[in-house]
């Protein structure tokens, strides 16, 4: 369970390092879910968390991105993003039915799209949806955050990979 995973390099300019290690977090999250069943990608083994699955995860995932990038950044529709739901505050983590080679795809695509976001913006420049406070960060901000979330999460995903088959492993 021990790909090769690089660090960006030591002496990078900014951008490269911010992109490079969000980058890094993100495999290391994909990583986590390789060779899982599918009942086991959707099973629960937090009780206090119950929707905190591998699959869950990297709905939740898919969604922050969106919701930095997409919506926060660049001032997009939020309404196809469950995470603006009012009914249901972790419907982000729903994934009922959906297979996890979807929601792998669904990251994937995200995620790529976000570094397209990224490369075509200054890190200076500001989010430009009005109403939320955090939409008026600069992009700089925003991926020093992806990159603690996404991290975050990574640690979340080997914790939960550990109590669903023993699975361990560190880049």
């Amino acid at each position: 369970m021990a790909p090769s995973f690089e660090r960006p390099p030591l002496q990078a300019d900014e951008r490269t390092a911010l992109i490079g290690w969000l980058d890094l977090q993100r495999q290391i999250l994909r990583w986590k879910c390789e060779g899982l069943s599918e009942a086991d990608a959707h099973r629960s083994v937090i009780p206090t968390s119950p929707a905190m699955t591998m699959a869950g995860l990297i709905s939740h995932m898919r969604w922050v991105e969106h919701t930095w990038l997409e919506v926060l950044f660049l001032g997009g529709d939020k309404t196809r993003n469950p995470s603006f739901g009012e009914t249901d505050e972790g419907a982000d983590w729903r994934t009922d039915g959906i297979p996890l080679k979807q929601l792998l795809a669904e990251y994937e695509a995200q995620c790529a799209r976000s570094n397209e976001i990224v490369a075509a913006a200054s890190l200076d420049d500001v989010g430009r949806h009005p109403d939320y406070y955090s939409g008026k960060a600069s992009l700089r901000w925003m991926l020093i955050h992806l990159v603690e979330e996404t991290g975050r999460h990574a640690g979340h995903a080997d914790i939960v990979r550990e109590l669903l088959d023993g699975a361990k492993g560190y880049y």
